[in-house]
């Protein structure tokens, strides 16, 4: 259990001649709080693990680790797609020719939307093997063909795209995300639809978020807010505007509480439960899980973010006692990519308050949810490998689930 966050912080310290101190200086932590970080006791929360990645000149996934090539790539096999996957968004303007020609724009509109649905159910490895010969066939019939119907393909590729976005981003490979989402913005660009532009640009202002780069996100998604509130007919939106526009919302949420900026995460949060009250459901309109219970879920994860672990998990008892329930629990048609993040969330901050019997069932349900989300989750994997190393009862189950995810 050696290879965790933890573990990395410390080394690439150590290749840039940074004393404890010195690091601590560039980031808003005490000198205890990263020594436990790099024991293993306790692991960063993202806008952390952003935080250090800044101060010691390397990408947040050198600190995680990823991609993960261990036993969990030799039994899945996921991360075989990748070099197709490079050369699909290399070639994106000028694809290789098919064997033969491609299928009809409406079956692979509807393969699509299957895909676009397993990427929202975290299924990351039947999906991978589809993408590449599905983005070919797509590239060709948007190329090849105008009007109406070229718009059609290019907004079908675009969504193509961000599923090529999350798995890459899934599996570790960033650089190969970013690349994807360039490619989302230039086929939306093409697809005539305002929303699916606005889209495009709120998954570059994600990764922004996940980078640390807080200002140039923040601009982004507020004009992106204010872009949707001009485009909406008669300045009414609708659902799908709502929608959209309330990811936004929650995204910035996310934002300010990784920045520091509790205030204004508690009013974004304040602003998107307005929205999700007048939807009065959940919905994924353009693939943005938002409504009520999503609302609920960033809530959580901004108190996390924020450091306040024990108002987080003090929300979930509040919440529960409208379900007459202990906890709060999710309803059955939430996304599964979405449920299974929220438990990872809710280990990790379980673990900061001393429950590892709670971390640890957390951790099973995020895997029974979604196994394919979950076992690449570099959250899941420090938390699973710190019970490991706090169990003095050597109990199986606990270290079955961190070799499981491949520690």
């Amino acid at each position: 259990m050696a290879d965790h966050i933890g573990a990395h912080i410390r080394e690439f310290r150590k290749i840039r001649q940074m004393t404890v101190r010195q690091l601590v200086g560039k980031v808003n932590i005490s000198p205890s709080t990263l020594e436990k970080y790099e024991s293993g006791d306790r692991n960063p929360p993202p806008g952390v693990v952003a935080e250090l990645a800044r101060a010691l000149c390397v990408g947040p996934d050198k600190l995680t680790g990823q991609p993960y090539m261990n036993g969990v790539e030799t039994e899945e096999q996921i991360q075989a797609v990748i070099p197709d996957l490079r050369k699909m968004l290399l070639t994106y303007d000028n694809p290789d020719d098919l064997l033969v020609a491609p299928r009809p724009l409406p079956v692979l509109a509807a393969e699509m939307d299957h895909v676009a649905q397993m990427r929202q159910n975290g299924q990351y490895v039947p999906m991978g093997p589809l993408l590449p010969g599905l983005l070919a066939e797509l590239t060709h019939v948007a190329l090849g063909s105008s009007g109406r119907e070229q718009e059609r393909a290019f907004w079908w590729l675009a969504r193509g795209y961000r599923a090529t976005n999350s798995l890459a981003h899934k599996l570790g490979y960033h650089d190969l995300s970013l690349t994807a989402i360039e490619r989302v913005r230039w086929a939306a660009g093409r697809s005539g639809d305002s929303l699916m532009q606005v889209t495009a640009a709120y998954l570059k202002a994600g990764a922004m978020v996940r980078m640390g780069t807080y200002a140039s996100a923040r601009r982004v998604l507020e004009g992106l807010a204010e872009e949707v509130e001009r485009i909406a007919p008669e300045q009414s939106m609708d659902d799908r505007h709502m929608a959209v526009h309330g990811a936004i919302l929650l995204k910035l949420a996310v934002l300010e509480a990784r920045d520091g900026n509790f205030g204004q995460a508690a009013q974004r949060l304040a602003e998107a439960r307005t929205a999700a009250a007048i939807l009065r459901s959940d919905t994924t309109h353009y693939e943005m899980s938002f409504g009520p219970t999503n609302v609920r879920i960033h809530e959580v994860a901004t108190l996390i973010d924020c450091g306040d672990t024990e108002q987080a998990l003090a929300r979930l008892s509040e919440w529960g006692e409208e379900q007459d329930r202990d906890e709060w629990e999710l309803p059955d048609t939430i996304a599964a990519e979405r449920a299974s993040h929220h438990h990872i969330d809710v280990a990790a901050a379980r673990l900061v308050e001393g429950d590892r019997v709670g971390a640890h069932q957390d951790l099973k349900e995020a895997r029974r949810i979604s196994p394919n989300h979950a076992r690449f989750h570099p959250t899941l994997r420090s938390t699973a490998a710190t019970l490991v190393r706090l169990d003095r009862g050597q109990d199986d189950s606990i270290a079955g689930l961190a070799r499981w995810a491949g520690m």
